[in-house]
This record gives structure tokens, sequence and C-alpha cells, in this order.
């Protein structure tokens, strides 16, 4: 091993096995009503379409943790990485449709739009796309963050992250040597995932 960690701390496999653990705990509560005979029941329904929007230095990541628990809640999801990212997309969405349909579901829960901020803004401004997570700046978040609740929509914002990395006197520096380099070189210096 180089001392670099060329693997996610979660990797897709790990995430989507988290996710099916959770699916086992989505049970609805019984809720004694003060009227005799009568209960209220707490019953958790799909929100329709999940639009994801990731950024360039980590474009796989957060669509996983994002697809996989919007699946285990019955929901369609489509995904927008960065203008530079757009056949990392396009391997993962096709290998995702490949599993969905090895399991008779169909591959299109899953899509994917590439592009620009035209794009992006599409995706912001629908209200079709029921709840929306944002991978980003802080300073396009609070625009996203903005538009979103301006259309009542639901949101999910992963914003900013400039990589501050406090080292103690008594740190490994076998360890911190690599960590601090792949953090600063591996994604741009953002990384909120040390």
């Amino acid at each position: 091993s180089s001392g670099i960690n060329a693997e996610w701390p979660l990797r897709p496999g790990d995430i989507a096995d988290y996710a099916t653990g959770l699916s086992r705990m989505l049970n609805g509560k019984v809720i004694p009503s003060e009227r005799p005979g009568h209960m209220m029941l707490e019953n958790w329904h799909p929100l329709g379409v999940i639009g994801v929007i990731t950024a360039f230095n980590f474009p796989v990541a957060p669509y996983f943790w994002n697809f996989t628990i919007a699946s285990i809640c019955g929901n369609a999801c489509l995904w927008k990485g960065a203008p530079s990212t757009p056949l990392t997309g396009v391997a993962c969405t096709r290998l995702i449709a490949d599993v969905l349909e090895a399991n008779n579901l169909p591959g299109g829960l899953r899509g994917l739009v590439t592009g620009g901020a035209d794009v992006g803004s599409a995706m912001v401004d629908d209200p079709r796309v029921n709840l929306l997570s944002f991978t980003g700046s802080c300073h396009i978040g609070k625009q996203v963050g903005s538009k979103v609740q301006e259309r009542m929509g639901k949101l999910i914002l992963e914003l900013g992250g400039n990589n501050a990395i406090s080292v103690m006197e008594d740190a490994d520096l076998s360890m911190l040597v690599p960590a601090v380099c792949f953090a600063s070189v591996g994604t741009a210096g953002q990384r909120c995932t040390t």
C-alpha cells in the first residue's frame, strides 16, 4: 500500500449494504389517540423524483449515498454530475442500470443528465424534482437553496470544504503526509469526508 487510500472510505457496495439495512427499519408507528377507539398510523411514502447534483472533485460517492437511500424509500433518481465528469456519470449509470435490470427493475429508475449550469438550473427550478441534493460551493449552494425553497421543495446541501487539517504533536507522519497529499491533490483541496 502506498499509504494513500486508493479505495473510498465507504465503497458503493458498503453504501448499498448500509441502505439495505436501513430498509428493514422503515416501520411506521401506531400512535394512541385521545379519542376512544381510535389511533393514528404513521406511514412513509416515496417522494417521487430525487435530483442529485454532484461536484467535479468527488462525483460518485455523493451520488451513491443519495441514490441508495432514495431507492430503499421507493424513489427515482436523476443525476447531474459536473460538466467535467460526464463519462464517470455514464459509466456508473450503466452499471447501476445493469444491476437493476438483472433484478427485474427498470434501469431507467436511475437517470443521468449532463451539461452545464443551465441543466442544473432546470433541475433546481423543476417542481417535479421533489427533493434536490446538491454538493458544491457555498456560493452556488446559497443560490440553489433559495430557488428550491421558493418552490417549497425539499433540499439537502453539502457545501464548501477547504479541508483544514489539525496536526497534533504525536501525529504519525507516515500516515499524515500521504493523507494530506491525497486530500489536497486528490480532491482539489475540498474534502468533506477526510
